[in-house]
């Protein structure tokens, strides 16, 4: 297989956890209640764990490489602020979306990311793939969660569309295996313009919505994230 196809197979299955997460989201119920609130926060938090080690791991210190720091605060900041501004949008228009959005907003980015390092034979994109597949499983739980709340549509429908979803990790990253593979900046730049949304989305959503009152489950999940993209990192990179 050609370096484009390998790419496109490694996004693709890195963006299939988001409905496997959905999936998951699916059950109920779980008895007694208080499994079910602690399974809940315990997702979330095992997610923003996931979600710091590719921030600190790999798209930071990839991100920074080849940058000076005033294209390092655009590209950060520029991260940040996007997150921020979408983020009130949404709320706005009554906040249905807003952590299948925030999911889509890191996974694309970062699919391009895998796209770019895999053309160009670097190992950080197999870590990449590895940290992407498992920080969608919990965001497509708790955006399916959050988008069932409401009510709105059928759980044949939502889960038909996370389904679709799965398709833009290869567009994604063929996308980065074509345009960004020679030119590293621009790539820097996309990673760090992830990295800054991600950091605004764990302390503005994940972070807050992990916290459970009496239980330690949570932060031992956030702990255990993180800890799973380290063995990762030192696993995958020589």
């Amino acid at each position: 297989m050609s370096s484009l196809d390998v790419s496109l197979v490694l996004a693709a299955l890195a963006g299939a956890t988001i409905p496997i997460g959905a999936v998951i989201a699916q059950a109920e119920r779980i008895q007694p209640q208080w499994l079910e609130a602690e399974l809940r926060h315990s997702v979330i938090a095992f997610g923003g764990g996931v979600l710091l080690a590719a921030v600190t791991l790999v798209l930071v210190p990839e991100g920074i490489r080849p940058l000076t720091w005033p294209w390092i605060c655009l590209s950060f900041g520029g991260g940040g602020i996007t997150f921020f501004l979408l983020d009130r949008a949404i709320e706005r228009r009554g906040g249905t979306a807003a952590q299948l959005v925030a999911m889509l907003l890191d996974f694309i980015p970062e699919a391009m990311a895998v796209g770019a390092a895999l053309a160009s034979g670097r190992e950080i994109g197999l870590l990449l793939v590895f940290l992407i597949g498992l920080q969608n499983l919990p965001e497509g739980f708790n955006a399916y969660r959050e988008i069932m709340a409401h009510n709105q549509h059928s759980r044949q429908t939502v889960l038909t569309v996370f389904i679709a979803l799965v398709g833009l990790g290869p567009i994604a990253a063929y996308l980065g295996h074509t345009f960004l593979a020679s030119a590293p900046m621009p790539l820097a730049g996309v990673m760090l313009f992830a990295a800054g949304g991600i950091i605004y989305l764990t302390f503005e959503d994940i972070a807050p919505q992990a916290v459970l009152q009496g239980h330690w489950a949570p932060s031992l999940g956030a702990v255990a994230g993180f800890l799973l993209g380290i063995i990762a990192h030192v696993a995958l990179l020589p």
